[in-house]
């Protein structure tokens, strides 16, 4: 595998303040923030990712959602702040690949939002034990590579967040066979959520048998849902017409990098 990680720098970390006042990292080994500091971290979060997921499936009583990656847990913490906010009655199972061990344990004491306060037992929780569980939560921690434990999930997914580092810094969670994985675990009404709209990123996800969608975020970039099967509440993307106007668009694959 060419080389795409760097153990040495995986430490080396920097707090950033974000534009809606919560913070950040920024990451020494990917060269670039854990989120937007231009969107804001939970802005981002909750508008990218847990918003245009519920706007489908908060009717459902019990979800699994699949976090990649977990980083500062913004996306998981996110999830349960929007469903306490709203009084959703809604059991949820979250597995989330990580493979950045030392930042998982040093979460206890990051400074998060006021919007989590109520969950800091939960972050306690998660960053000596990597699992939380209490009798409408179920959290789970996988450390290690995401492209190494995703295959062996035998679960289904309802939800995706897709939100690693971004393809050009992590091109490895953004292939075509990735996200063929992504397609075995979870089931054929699931919805996929990502900040990316790159056309390596479209066409890997066309290619493992997901329609794609635009989302129209409030003050910040359009992000994508993808889903295996067509939903009316997004702006659909015509692939067929995309790949007729731009031929040479090509997905990443992981014969660029194994």
């Amino acid at each position: 595998m060419k080389q795409v990680y760097n153990e040495e720098s995986r430490e080396a970390k920097t707090q950033i303040l974000t534009s809606d006042g919560s913070y950040t990292l920024y990451s020494t080994e990917f060269d670039e923030p854990y989120h937007s500091d231009r969107d804001g971290a939970l802005f981002e979060s909750l508008q990218k990712h847990v918003i245009p997921a519920f706007r489908l499936k908060s009717s459902e009583r019990r979800l699994a959602i699949l976090d990649i990656c977990y980083g500062l847990g913004y996306n998981t913490l996110a999830t349960l702040y929007y469903i306490k906010k709203h009084q959703l009655k809604i059991d949820i199972e979250i597995v989330s690949p990580e493979f950045d061990r030392g930042l998982i344990e040093s979460l206890a004491i990051f400074d998060y939002p006021i919007e989590f306060k109520s969950f800091r037992d939960i972050i306690e929780h998660l960053s000596q034990n990597f699992y939380y569980r209490d009798d409408d939560i179920s959290i789970e921690i996988l450390i290690g590579d995401a492209r190494e434990s995703i295959p062996q999930l035998t679960q289904k997914f309802d939800i995706v967040y897709q939100d690693p580092f971004s393809p050009s810094s992590n091109p490895l969670l953004w292939t075509r066979e990735y996200f063929q994985d992504i397609r075995r675990v979870v089931k054929d009404d699931a919805i996929l959520t990502t900040y990316s709209v790159a056309a390596a990123v479209r066409m890997a996800l066309d290619e493992s048998g997901f329609e794609l969608f635009f989302v129209n975020n409030q003050n910040m970039r359009d992000s994508m849902v993808a889903s295996p099967t067509m939903i009316d509440e997004f702006k659909y993307i015509d692939m067929e017409l995309k790949k007729r106007r731009n031929p040479t668009a090509k997905s990443l694959r992981d014969e660029m990098f194994f």
